[in-house]
């Protein structure tokens, strides 16, 4: 609070007298109590103000229906106070535009120059240092504050007021008669009300003493000061209030309280209309000094601007802001930074939902470190209306795919690398022991100490899968393992030894089984690594397209081929190429008993009506079993030939090649009898066969990357040749002896898994479902893969990659499924220590790359032109709660 001033003359007695200094006092306090009580009746409503600089030329018209809440929320340092530096007036705390030039602020200066032509020149004092700004926010405040306490306040409580006031008025005159001098500047409403009888004792007690009375002004001007308020005190003599000017000011109080009353404004309504001028507002107007009161100019004009105010407020904004406001239409017609700056951040926000690590949790589901999202559907699973054909063993995904994080088993170790992992893997890592106890005698697996061991053993091959896989070859010397036979359909493999062997005779095996009372088997085969998916045969198609395999092994496969009209066969004869191979290996071969005669009764019926070929059934006398070696037709002249139509021919409109969740067809597809058709032909031997274009992709047709198709297939083999030697085998560290498993996400001609021929690994191709059908070429070419849609968890347990593979996939997949859950999927799949190697954009390696750190993964980043290469390396991080449900 301000002190008032003496004359620097001693003896010059003031020219105020004690009435004019009674009325001023009792004004002062009147406000006081004003502002007090509407403070406390709307304080709950009235968020926190914000300052707004008031340019220096002309009066500007403030909005103030909030004011008499704002006042009272406001601190000291938030107080604009106007000083004069170098005869010109600016605000304390006004942003300073610097040396700007005049066009940039000309706007703003126009607009407030505008609203203050009611006021003259000739009606300003020239030797007055306040500002017109304040003077007219004084006048506005002035009247807001009797209207906010007329609005929640009757009117005997007013007029008890004011004769409390009066009263209070008497008391303070009749102790302070001797004291002439008046407070010149008040610096805020809460100086007023806690201040103002206090300081004036001080100057009373000061008053003939100039050295105290100096004193005083200084110290309080340094408290001030230190408070952030500066004040530029105007001397006494300058200042002067006459009776008649507080006469006029009663006058002028009394009639606003009289228009106040007038105004029919509800109490919900008038707090409902201050939230929204206090959301919508801008400014906080600073409150009036007491010794400003006397410069309100044109009354009458602010009186009449501030009910305006009251009764359209939107109108009234309109005015005081000096822009033109935006109708609702224009809102729903343009769009805004805002809207679509914020629309981004949420789409970002829900993309990467679970970036902060504290978001990811453990998958709460019955399968713990097990679970297959697709595969262990437990809602699902119950809904199904029957299970005849095998039906709660093929996927039945998660409406919503799972965000969370599979668990690791107790004790998991580094997996044992390849060769090693094919003889023995950690305990730990898988631990299950019920194959062990059914299956032992038959050498499928063993508990040796910490590991479980395979000694190569089968079903049929107790002594071994090498002499087992060479009876074969001998039974059948066309054959040819690793030449003509090179990509082979392992059914109902077990532990997969079978596969896990022939990769010595250069054959790669694509080896599936269902996630049954067998537990873990293909988690056995994925750990010891060698290639093994969940997979049934049941209700619905394979997977894969149509002629791909060179061979169909099932040895003890437990399917029953002869039922429902050789359905299920019949999906083997759909995947076989024509002129390939089925080895049946099974007791009905080889075995008398009634049941096996009446299976290889039925069987030998079905295989003619397909007609295919018993090329022969022979007999493993070190192992005591037998196998029956059927060939598929290469042409139709059977077909055509037979006298019954059972099984019949597929229609012309059914699709071969359409595997993805495909109902089975009871029916044979014709084979291909046109030359340049996919089928008429056997591919070339293996290798050769890798990196020549299958003779069937036509010239004439565009391949994936824009060149004749050919053309295409060769450019793809060489960048990623040129791609794996230079960068993935050298510059992103990784440690190749420890990679066996590899999964590419998006394998198009399948170049990435060819490049990589030489090292000791093996890679599944992955065809993405809304992708070029490439598959069939990938496995012309003698590599493997499978059909999948990343928007779903994939058919394999977890843990069971080493290194995987997404090019350019990601970009494009956001545009169906969000990232989150497919690189949740990632961490379900890869191993701990594995490696996640992404080509993409650079905004979608950006969000993989904080989604993966939320993950605790190390990552390794490298630029290449417009592209950038992410290296991501898994680690043991797991979160330590759960999630409700998965």
């Amino acid at each position: 609070m301000a002190i008032g001033g003496r004359s620097s003359r001693p003896g010059k007695r003031s020219s105020s007298s004690p009435s004019s200094y009674t009325s001023t006092v009792t004004t002062i306090t009147f406000i006081a109590l004003c502002v007090l009580g509407a403070w406390m009746l709307t304080s709950t409503s009235v968020g926190p103000p914000q300052t707004t600089n008031l340019a220096s030329k002309g009066a500007t018209v403030v909005e103030s229906d909030t004011v008499a809440t704002e006042v009272a929320d406001q601190q000291p340092q938030n107080v604009e106070r106007s000083v004069v530096t170098n005869g010109k007036k600016q605000s304390v705390f006004e942003d300073n535009p610097g040396d700007l030039p005049a066009d940039a602020i000309k706007n703003d200066e126009n607009h407030q120059g505008e609203s203050g032509k009611g006021s003259s020149s000739e009606e300003r004092d020239k030797h007055t240092q306040i500002s017109e700004e304040s003077t007219m926010t004084t006048a506005q405040s002035v009247n807001q504050q009797v209207i906010s306490q007329e609005t929640t306040q009757n009117n005997n409580n007013k007029e008890a007021v004011v004769e409390a006031h009066m009263a209070e008025e008497k008391a303070v005159e009749a102790e302070k008669v001797a004291n002439s001098e008046e407070p010149q500047i008040t610096s805020s409403a809460e100086e007023v009300v806690a201040a103002v009888i206090p300081d004036h004792k001080n100057q009373g007690s000061a008053q003939g003493n100039p050295a105290a009375e100096a004193k005083v002004l200084e110290e309080q001007q340094q408290s001030r000061e230190d408070a952030g308020i500066q004040n530029h005190v105007v001397p006494a003599e300058e200042n002067k209030v006459t009776e008649e000017d507080q006469a006029q000011r009663m006058q002028q109080q009394q009639q606003q309280m009289q228009d106040a009353q007038k105004v029919e404004t509800t109490p919900h309504q008038q707090q409902q209309q201050q939230h929204e001028e206090v959301g919508n507002k801008p400014e906080m107007i600073a409150m009036p000094n007491e010794g400003q009161l006397h410069e309100v100019t044109n009354n009458n004009k602010v009186l009449e601007v501030e009910n305006n105010k009251l009764e359209n407020p939107e109108k009234s904004k309109e005015v005081s802001s000096g822009i033109p406001k935006e109708s609702k239409e224009s809102k729903k017609s343009w769009s805004t930074q805002a809207s679509e700056s914020e629309n981004q951040k949420e789409r970002q926000k829900d993309e990467t939902k679970g970036q902060d690590s504290d978001n990811w949790q453990l998958c709460n589901v019955t399968a713990g470190p097990d679970y297959i999202p697709c595969l262990d559907n437990d809602k699902a699973l119950k809904k199904l209306r029957t299970t005849g054909h095998f039906e709660h063993r093929e996927r039945h995904c998660p409406k919503e795919p799972p965000t969370c994080l599979v668990a690791l088993p107790d004790g998991y170790k580094k997996p044992i690398p390849w060769p090693s992992s094919r003889d023995k893997i950690w305990y730990h890592n898988v631990p299950h022991t019920k194959l062990a106890q059914v299956k032992g005698h038959q050498n499928w697996v063993k508990v040796t100490g910490e590991f479980l061991t395979f000694p190569g053993g089968g079903t049929q091959f107790i002594h071994g899968a090498l002499h087992y896989i060479d009876f074969l070859q001998r039974a059948v010397p066309k054959i040819g393992w690793g030449k003509r036979t090179r990509v082979i359909l392992d059914v109902g493999c077990g532990v997969a030894s079978f596969g896990g062997y022939i990769f010595e005779r250069d054959v790669l095996t694509m080896s599936f089984a269902p996630k049954d009372e067998h537990e873990a088997q293909v988690q056995f085969a994925l750990e010891r690594g060698i290639p093994a998916i969940s997979a049934v045969m049941g209700s619905k198609r394979l997977p894969f397209p149509s002629a791909v395999f060179d061979l169909i092994h099932c040895a003890r496969c437990r399917v029953p081929w002869h039922n429902e009209g050789g359905l299920l066969l019949l999906e083997l004869n759909r995947l076989l190429r024509p002129g390939g191979y089925f080895v049946w290996s099974a007791t009905p071969v080889y075995q008398k008993l009634k049941e096996d005669v009446e299976i290889w009764q039925a069987m030998s019926a079905l295989t003619v009506s397909m007609c295919w070929d018993l090329v022969t059934i022979k007999r493993d006398k070190l192992n005591k079993i037998g196998a029956a070696i059927y060939r598929k037709p290469t042409t139709n002249d059977c077909y055509d030939q037979r006298k019954k139509n059972v099984p019949p021919m597929c229609t012309n409109d059914d699709d071969p090649n359409a595997a993805w969740s495909v109902p089975l067809q009871a029916c044979m597809h014709r084979v291909p009898s046109e030359t340049s058709i996919r089928g008429t032909r056997w591919p070339d031997d293996w290798p050769h066969r890798l990196q020549k274009p299958p003779y069937w992709l036509n010239s004439s047709q565009m391949g994936i990357y824009g060149k004749p198709a050919p053309q295409d297939f060769t450019a793809d083999y060489q960048h990623w040749k040129t791609v794996v030697t230079v960068s993935y085998m050298k510059g992103l560290g990784i440690n190749w002896n420890g990679v066996r498993n590899v999964m590419d996400m998006r394998a198009v001609y399948g170049g990435f898994a060819a490049a990589l021929k030489d090292i000791k690994v093996w890679v599944v191709n992955v065809v993405n479902v809304d992708s070029p059908d490439t598959l069939p070429i990938i496995f012309e070419r003698g590599l493997f893969g499978i059909y999948h849609d990343w928007c779903e968890s994939f058919s394999t347990y977890p843990r069971t990659y080493d290194l995987i593979h997404a090019d350019h996939l990601l970009s494009k997949l956001k545009t169906r499924c969000k990232l989150v859950p497919v690189l949740a999927e990632v961490d379900r799949v890869l191993r701990p220590g594995g490696v996640f190697i992404v080509r993409d954009e650079s905004s979608t390696i950006g969000e993989v790359e904080n989604i993966l750190k939320s993950l605790h993964w190390e990552l390794h980043l490298t630029n290449t032109n417009d592209k950038q290469v992410l290296s991501a390396q898994k680690g043991n991080w797991r979160p330590e709660n759960f999630s409700l449900s998965s």
